[in-house]
């Protein structure tokens, strides 16, 4: 019994290779996708306002904890959804600077709060989230723009 894309048995095509599941060659998608996208990104941008208050104002952690946790939250499931869309994402300059924005956030959570690292998250944000998609979509393993594999 051989199982297809679509997991049925049709005893005609072979079982999808791992490396097809993870990058796809075309991306997978859903009704309202991109509402869903437009909607978690807002929540991020809400999340990352509120820990920007509280950090820069001296407020209690356990004031502004709540916009940490919708920020991971929302983060988390950004990043979900991208891969699940396509695992490219995770080799392209867009998925590689999320990894450089959680290594910033993780040295400032064992270092301490830093202003500075938490402008740099932001700055790296704004600019890889607006730059040409020849940007956005290069790879530094294939030193190009790469939209499929």
């Amino acid at each position: 019994m051989v199982f297809g894309r679509a997991g049925r048995c049709d005893g005609m095509t072979r079982p999808m290779s791992l490396f097809r599941r993870i990058f796809p060659r075309e991306p997978r998608t859903f009704p309202g996708k991109r509402w869903v996208e437009t909607g978690l990104r807002t929540l991020h941008l809400i999340g990352t306002a509120g820990i920007g208050g509280g950090f820069f104002w001296g407020a209690d952690p356990a004031h502004w904890m709540p916009f940490l946790w919708l920020t991971v939250a929302s983060g988390v499931a950004m990043a979900a959804l991208q891969v699940w869309g396509n695992g490219i994402w995770l080799i392209q300059i867009r998925g590689l600077a999320v990894f450089v924005k959680l290594l910033l956030l993780a040295i400032m959570a064992v270092a301490g709060t830093r202003a500075d690292l938490f402008i740099l998250v932001i700055v790296i944000s704004g600019v890889v989230s607006h730059a040409p998609a020849n940007l956005r979509y290069f790879s530094p393993l294939f030193m190009r723009r790469i939209e499929h594999l």
